[in-house]
């Protein structure tokens, strides 16, 4: 496939030439220069035709500079005359001038293409980033950008393959002198899949996971609900009391998940509200502790140690509910032995200590306690309620860490700094 230029290029080539090799500053806009043996525009066209093309014996220069004059309002960095490095560009940089010859192949670029950059400069970019679509069809016969519609501004970014099969982002900027004339530049960038795979591979476990959540609880209340519908009169109260207690339980472990793949949502984009009002944070965990002693826990088996007095502390209470149970459940349910619950203040707010006596984490888990899925133990649980509590901590401001108590145990601890709502600090 040859790579060739659709017409011959006009006064604003020229006089783009004429201000790169012009000493002094220099007119906005980019200056990339191209490698010095490249043959005149005419003859380049026609030697492109041909495929006799070969790369020059300079290189491109390492920098691309933008130099402006002064001008009134804001200035961007490019009017500050700030040099711009390809090599310091996280992604993979590739420009072709008008002719389709390489005058830029970064460091990054050379890395994903496994190609050398000084080899690559000077030759028609079709070869030097010679690129397939999934299909096994050459993308650069496929888009044409110097022979196809002028209207066209470039190509979003798309997955493609590089020889031998790996695969990269590609996306590409038709640079024309004005909206529908010949094609100046063409800028190439490049990006790894590695993230957006993580990303998706985390997408897909979270509905396998609700997926596998949802479907026990809704089997539960389905196969109750048509059993009494079908055979109401021959099960006694207390059979029927019994199975529509187990569907209620059932709907609210529904309403729970729902509730957390909300709070996922909104961490996620960053739509985390938090709601602060004063809270008592010692009543809020004498209250949890209650309700657990009520559902059947031994009251001797809590131990709560508050250290007056504490800083005023503004938060949402919800949320603040919403993190004492997380924890104090995971204390409960994966851990042994006494639950520890500490309340102190701290230079930086107040700090609520949880610690028991389990086994505690193993050091190589340490890391992902905080990531979604990840399960302690494996009596049950979603594996998110940890994830959520550090957004809620974060939202607030605070941070939260795990590490090993004293016995052994797992301790989680979170600070909350004094704060308080706009409208009382103005």
């Amino acid at each position: 496939m040859t790579v060739g230029t659709n017409s011959s290029p006009g006064a604003a080539d020229a006089a783009e030439e004429r201000l790169h090799a012009a000493p002094g500053p220099r007119a906005a806009g980019e200056s990339v220069a191209t490698p010095g043996a490249v043959p005149p525009p005419q003859a380049a066209s026609a030697a492109h035709a041909r495929g006799q093309v070969r790369p020059g014996p300079s290189t491109a220069p390492s920098t691309v500079g933008v130099t402006a004059p002064r001008a009134a309002g804001p200035r961007t960095a490019a009017q500050e005359g700030f040099d711009i490095d390809p090599d310091d560009l996280p992604d993979g940089l590739v420009v072709a001038d008008h002719t389709g010859v390489v005058i830029c192949f970064n460091r990054a670029a050379g890395r994903m293409t496994a190609t050398d950059p000084a080899r690559a400069l000077g030759t028609l970019i079709d070869r030097a980033l010679p690129l397939e679509d999934l299909d096994g069809r050459r993308w650069w016969a496929l888009t044409d950008p110097y022979g196809g519609l002028a209207t066209r501004r470039g190509q979003p970014e798309r997955n493609l393959l590089l020889p031998g099969g790996r695969e990269v982002l590609v996306s590409a900027r038709y640079v024309r002198e004005r909206p529908t004339g010949p094609l100046r530049r063409l800028v190439v960038t490049l990006r790894g899949t590695e993230a957006r795979r993580r990303t998706e591979r985390s997408h897909a476990e979270l509905i396998a996971t609700v997926a596998h959540e949802l479907r026990s609880p809704l089997t539960s209340v389905k196969g109750f609900t048509a059993t009494l519908l079908a055979k109401w009169e021959r099960f006694t109260d207390d059979q029927k009391r019994l199975m529509l207690e187990t569907v209620d339980a059932d709907a609210n472990r529904v309403t729970r998940l729902i509730a957390e793949l909300l709070d996922i949502s909104r961490i996620d984009s960053g739509r985390l509200e938090v709601r602060r009002q004063p809270v008592d944070i010692a009543t809020a965990v004498g209250r949890h502790v209650q309700a657990l002693t009520a559902n059947g826990q031994d009251p001797g088996r809590f131990l709560v140690s508050v250290c007056r007095p504490l800083p005023d502390l503004w938060a949402d209470p919800d949320k603040i509910d919403q993190i004492l149970g997380n924890l104090l459940e995971n204390a409960v349910r994966h851990g042994e032995g006494t639950v520890t619950i500490d309340v102190s203040p701290h230079e930086k707010g107040t700090a609520v200590t949880v610690t028991d006596e389990g086994p505690g984490i193993p050091e190589e888990s340490m890391g992902r306690v905080f990531t979604r899925f990840w399960r302690g133990s494996k009596r049950g649980g979603t594996g998110l309620g940890l994830y959520i509590v550090k957004g809620i901590v974060e939202a607030h401001g605070g941070t939260i860490t795990v590490g090993r108590g004293p016995g052994g145990g797992a301790e989680f601890r979170f600070i909350l700094p004094v704060s308080a709502p706009a409208y009382l600090t103005q």
